[in-house]
């Protein structure tokens, strides 16, 4: 961290989603992102969609702002949306960079910045400043202050030669610790439809045609400010959607720890099954959304122990055949929950209920499938609960050394476990390891190595 920011500062990160909530779902966090243009932009390409777009009049402008505005609209990924955004808006006004902002309270949150100049640096130039506490006060001193409480956009030809009567001031800090030179600036409010400022969009320095730093175009601001009033909705509308899943998987997740109560299994063997299933599921080259739902069901996979007896769950010693008969109920009991359900993350929580005590080789419960007649949810689930369940301490056993674990699981492929399954799991087990020291089993600092 290269100390706190100011006003012109522009730290390299992104928004995006971590899983830094108390129950290890999503919530808003900020990760790091690089300097620049986003993936898959080579600069050939921006320098030739930027001199095309010099010879776009109006009409042409005002059809390409409504295909950014269905474009924005339809991603649901804030990271994605945050680049997107910026892109476009440097593309329509040639600008070499450019920092989104966040309205938050009585201050600002920086979201995402790019800056091509930079970019091309060594990288060792460029500190990252990546905290997800990097703000700035919603003050008329800043210009990113002033366009947050006023919604007035500002365009400057050069930020060093504001006029003495205006209430904001430039910040030269990042300029100078990065032997930058910021020079034309416009700043524009993001509004949604109600008029409500939720941000600012800045765009730094426009460039004429030979790469010369030239003023914005005061024409084009009225199209500018559109772009960041859609943008505005659009990412107001991806938090609604991400609020919305965050409040899903919370209560999934403690309809699951529910059921543990009647369990000596803990919260964190939850939190442990999910993210080793998702893991195998990476592992195994699945889509990230099935890899998400994947590890969102995963928690549900016992959740019919709700029905079975605590004087079976918590017996130290063997069940008896009743017992045993009794326990393997859970499975179908589990299923019956989301009886009717059509959300696809349901769906699988129901799948991984029934199967995850399926064999491969046929001999498992409640259906005795067999191969590949068992979804592949629920033989992932399977892998990761025996892993845990081997691997931490239970009323009955103590917890096995890793090797030992390993050892068994290797014994078990094509008899208990899909090979697949397995090959994905070996092969990822340096991330498995890391997600047991994160979660560790109660009583268990750090995962044995013997």
């Amino acid at each position: 961290m290269c100390g706190k920011l100011g006003e012109g500062d522009s730290p390299h990160f992104a928004a995006g989603f971590g899983r830094t909530g108390p129950t290890g779902y999503p919530n808003l966090a900020f990760v790091p992102a690089k300097w620049g243009p986003s993936p898959g932009f080579s600069r050939t390409l921006l320098r030739r969609r930027r001199t095309a777009g010099r010879h776009m009049n109006l009409e042409d402008h005002l059809a390409r702002l409504n295909r950014i505005g269905i474009a924005l609209s339809s991603e649901r990924d804030l990271t994605r949306l945050l680049a997107t955004i910026l892109q476009e808006a440097r593309d329509f006004t040639h600008a070499e960079g450019g920092t989104l902002y966040s309205v938050e309270g009585d201050r600002l949150r920086f979201l995402a910045t790019q800056n091509d100049a930079l970019d091309r640096r060594s990288s060792a130039t460029v500190c990252a400043a990546h905290e997800p506490d990097e703000y700035l006060p919603l003050s008329r001193e800043s210009m990113a202050g002033y366009v947050g409480l006023t919604g007035q956009a500002i365009n400057l030809e050069d930020v060093y030669r504001i006029p003495p009567d205006r209430p904001y001031r430039f910040n030269s800090g990042f300029d100078r610790r990065y032997d930058y030179r910021t020079q034309s600036m416009l700043m524009v409010p993001m509004k949604d439809a109600e008029g409500h400022i939720l941000g600012v969009l800045q765009l730094i320095n426009a460039l004429d045609a030979s790469g010369t730093i030239e003023p914005f175009d005061g024409r084009w601001e009225d199209l500018v400010m559109s772009l960041a009033s859609q943008a505005a909705v659009a990412i107001r509308n991806v938090r609604l959607t991400e609020e919305l899943k965050a409040a899903y998987l919370d209560t999934i997740f403690r309809l699951s720890v529910a059921a543990e109560y009647k369990d000596t299994e803990t919260a964190n063997h939850i939190r442990r099954v999910a993210h080793y299933s998702a893991i195998i599921a990476e592992g195994l080259g699945f889509e990230p959304d099935r890899v998400e739902r994947i590890r969102c069901a995963a928690p549900m996979h016992d959740v019919g122990k709700i029905g079975i007896p605590e004087s079976i769950l918590q017996k130290p010693g063997k069940l008896t055949p009743d017992e045993y008969e009794t326990m393997k109920k859970h499975t179908i009991l589990g299923a019956r929950i989301f009886d009717g359900a059509e959300a696809p993350l349901l769906r699988t929580s129901a799948t991984v209920a029934l199967t995850h005590h399926e064999r491969f080789d046929g001999s498992g419960y409640p259906h005795g499938l067999e191969g590949t007649r068992i979804p592949i949810e629920g033989q992932i689930i399977a892998l990761a609960d025996v892993f845990d369940a081997l691997s931490s301490p239970r009323c009955y056993k103590p917890a096995y050394p890793i090797e030992r674990c390993l050892e068994i699981i290797r014994h078990e492929c094509a008899h208990h476990f899909h090979p697949d399954v397995v090959r994905a799991f070996m092969a990822r087990i340096d991330d498995v390891l890391a997600v047991r020291a994160r979660y560790a089993p109660e009583g268990i600092a750090q995962p044995e190595s013997s």
